[in-house]
């Protein structure tokens, strides 16, 4: 996903076989400019991340935390309004073959207590950046406001509703 937004940034399962590496991300004004029109936000105005890979069984296991701030159009007032969105980053990652592997055919139980499956990655490479970008998106409130604001609805009365205006077009020509 990111290497087509210029930003890319692998480790190879065999890197951590010396120990945990830890990384800090950064993504410059090009990259954040195409995340943005990804993600569908006015701005994207920083995007950082700090992550620690280390082994985990015969794959890796991926934590830290990523911060951005972002500008985006309120859903309410349509105004632009910048927004501090952050999050933890927590995956499991296994190369393709490997018995830790979740099973394609068995049937899919769902225990919101229980850890995420791993990852099964295509090679032997992380693209760590890509996560970055996928838990960002994760994060981004779909309809976004400012903070503060609410969204005030008022029913109409009956007088303006489109069947009473048509009674009335009706009445009239009657």
């Amino acid at each position: 996903m990111t290497a087509d937004l210029g930003w890319s940034h692998e480790v190879r399962l065999v890197d951590l076989s010396g120990g945990p590496l830890n990384l800090d991300l950064e993504a410059d004004d090009a990259v954040r400019a195409a995340i943005a029109r990804r993600l569908d936000l006015k701005e994207l105005k920083s995007l950082r991340a700090k992550v620690r890979l280390r082994p985990w069984l015969d794959g890796a296991e991926m934590s830290g935390r990523f911060e951005a701030v972002v500008e985006q159009v309120s859903g309410v007032s349509l105004e632009v309004f910048d927004q501090d969105v952050s999050g933890d980053i927590e995956v499991r990652l296994v190369p393709a073959g490997s018995p830790h592997a979740p099973d394609p055919e068995a049937e899919i139980e769902l225990d919101p207590e229980s850890p995420d499956p791993p990852d099964v990655l295509e090679d032997d490479r992380i693209d760590v950046a890509a996560y970055v970008v996928e838990h960002l998106a994760l994060e981004l409130d779909p309809f976004p406001r400012k903070p503060g604001e609410t969204f005030e609805y008022a029913q109409p009365s009956d007088d303006d509703s489109p069947f009473a205006v048509l009674k009335r077009l009706k009445d009239e020509k009657g």
